[in-house]
């Protein structure tokens, strides 16, 4: 790669060196035209000294790092500014008593037109074929009619993304904006045809089959009603552009267009953190992860990871998805050699207290995030011995070393499941808020947990299985069509798993306001339609019957209403109050000495003994 761009750098030296001498030539011949007479003292050698003093003021300009396929405005401008500059030099040299006269000063005026026409002329000839050669393969019958949505300077990067790449099928009919004042203009060769509210119109009258969100921060609320309004048409596509950082040539954009995510349709507000209270909570600690390979495990950990503590232990029992986070993470490292953060991938199981213990001995972690659990609800029902051994006696092995090695803070990630349970999982999660509340006041740490709900594109969530089933061409299955989940982003919900870190002061559960529930029928239907489907008529949604221990409506995590919850300094981030846990509710040593020795049945009797408000046989109707 490296010699392939020193060859191509070779090649415009010398096609800028051929471009310098000809504005010589010609200028000389010009002036022999004119019948001017001049003796060019010495000008073979001052204009080698010429050109290789602008090749090298070119290079150090970064002239030879713009890639011409991008070559825009402001590359233009600065082979202009250089070659004026240089040009300016020249004369002020030739004013200087004593330097030879090797050419009248008033011939730079033509050897500066020449020069600045030659040099950026070959490069706009080459941009001007790559774009000929890719716009004459894009015809309207070979590819997507496509409009955009945006007729600002994303519309622009779009449009020119499209043109430039050979890889995206698109021809471009025109541009909507909601600018009166754009209406009937131009970007390039494409026309503002219409407003976006006209947007069935123009499909219809252009029969265009794809559509790009070209606006940056356009309200969600308007995407979804677009989306909708797309769906009586047949097979469109709608999709987003992306951007993403410069390359190396002059802090260009980069531009992707990408398939809107259901993620990208949440209706919610950007959720702001007091960075600088975890930073000051993060930086300079030892910080443990338990589960740091899982889906809210790896997140912690990146954002654990910019937050600059002095080491980071990856702590998880599957070793691809601890490699996978740690190679991530050394990769940032090796890009940016100010981060110092020293990082440690280590495997093992929370319920094996001999290696864990080892852990705490050997690396001596300040801070533990506790996100080791299993978290599939049928799963677990099927296996809550397993439960049992992770969920319960995997938490109580790592709070008791916490409290055993002094550990300043330590944060149980929890569920929304925990509340009120009718399954396995979410009785093991509320055993575990009860262990880690009865720990906080038995020794040093301080102990809380962060209980939110479902996550977008976790793993188990539906966002994942609706993203497999559509690509086998469906049916999407969903268990109810009443069925409704909060949902929040996992970066979203790892954001305020840091902020109520901060907040915890020792025997808190931090309820996380999740806004308004989602129903997964809706869900699907929207999924469908992002893919340019119909639902119920390309892909259909089937209703398969609630799944052992599923809930028709998941608990309302923040009661605004009671006197329930306990405000804090964060809108999105409240308390339950909690009573004191006595060692005698939790039936520790019962449980651990005999949970493998019964079956199912049994185990989950003795979760509902010290999980009171466990339902063994769930209420459907809940």
């Amino acid at each position: 790669m490296k010699s392939k761009r020193l060859l191509s750098n070779l090649v415009y030296v010398m096609l800028d060196a051929i471009s310098i001498t000809l504005s010589y030539l010609i200028s000389i011949f010009i002036v022999n035209v004119l019948g001017i007479k001049f003796n060019f003292v010495g000008l073979p050698y001052v204009l080698v000294l010429v050109i290789f003093l602008k090749i090298v003021l070119f290079y150090i300009i970064g002239i030879y790092h713009i890639i011409l396929e991008h070559l825009n405005f402001k590359g233009v401008s600065r082979i202009v500014v250089v070659t004026v500059a240089t040009n300016i030099l020249i004369v002020i040299m030739l004013l200087i008593p004593g330097v030879p006269k090797f050419m009248p000063k008033s011939m730079y005026i033509f050897i500066t037109t020449f020069e600045v026409l030659t040099l950026i002329g070959y490069r706009l000839l080459y941009r001007l074929s790559i774009y000929l050669s890719t716009s004459s393969k894009k015809s309207v019958a070979t590819s997507k009619k496509t409009l955009i949505l945006g007729a600002g300077s994303a519309g622009e990067l779009a449009l020119k993304e499209i043109e430039q790449n050979k890889n995206l099928n698109n021809y471009v009919v025109g541009f909507l904006d909601d600018d009166d004042n754009k209406i009937g203009k131009r970007i390039s060769n494409k026309r503002v045809i219409s407003s976006i509210k006209d947007i069935d119109k123009i499909i219809e009258q252009y029969e265009i089959e794809e559509v790009i969100m070209a606006i940056n921060n356009y309200p969600k609320e308007n995407i979804n009603k677009l989306l909708n309004s797309l769906n009586k048409f047949e097979h469109i596509q709608m999709k987003r552009i992306s951007l993403v950082d410069g390359i190396s040539d002059d802090e260009n954009q980069v531009l992707r267009i990408v398939d809107i995510k259901v993620e990208d349709l949440l209706d919610r507000n950007e959720i702001k953190l007091a960075t600088n209270d975890i930073s000051n909570f993060i930086e300079g600690e030892t910080v443990l992860v338990t589960g740091g390979g899982g889906s809210i495990g790896s997140e912690l950990c990146r954002q654990i990871f910019d937050f600059k503590p002095k080491k980071l232990i990856i702590f998880d029992i599957y070793e691809n998805n601890a490699y996978d986070i740690q190679m991530e993470l050394e990769r940032k490292k090796f890009k940016d050699h100010s981060i110092k953060v020293e990082i440690k991938a280590l495997i093992g199981s929370v319920y094996n207290m001999k290696r864990l213990e080892d852990v705490f001995i050997e690396h001596k972690p300040t801070i533990v995030f506790h996100a080791a659990a299993y978290k599939h609800v049928p799963l677990m029902e099927e296996s809550p011995v397993e439960a049992i051994r992770t969920n319960v006696i995997g938490t109580n092995n790592t709070a008791t070393l916490a409290n055993k090695y002094g550990i300043k803070k330590m944060v149980l990630v929890s569920s929304d499941k925990a509340v009120r349970p009718t399954n396995v999982m979410g009785a093991t999660k509320r055993f575990a808020e009860m262990i880690i509340t009865h720990h906080n006041y038995i020794g040093p740490t301080k102990f809380s947990a962060v209980r939110f709900g479902n996550v977008l594109g976790s793993n188990g969530s539906v966002i994942p299985l609706f993203k497999k089933q559509l690509e086998d061409g469906g049916p999407l299955t969903v268990t109810h069509k009443d069925i409704t989940r909060f949902f929040m982003t996992i970066p979203e919900a790892v954001g305020l798993i840091l902020q109520s870190a901060v907040y915890a002061d020792g025997g808190e559960i931090f309820i996380l306001d999740m806004g308004e529930p989602v129903k997964i029928y809706d869900l699907a239907n929207k999924m469908i339609r992002l893919a340019g489907l119909r639902p119920n008529v390309d892909v259909n949604i089937e209703i398969v019957g609630l799944r052992p221990g599923e809930k028709l409506y998941e608990e309302l995590l923040v009661d605004h209403s009671a006197d329930k919850h306990l405000k804090t300094n964060h809108s999105r981030i409240f308390i339950e109050k909690q009573k004191d846990v006595q060692d005698k509710e939790l039936d520790l040593s019962y449980i651990t000495d005999h949970f493998e020795e019964f079956d199912s049945c049994h185990v989950k009797r003795m979760l509902a003994h010290v999980i009171t408000t466990y339902q063994i046989d769930g209420d459907k109707e809940n």
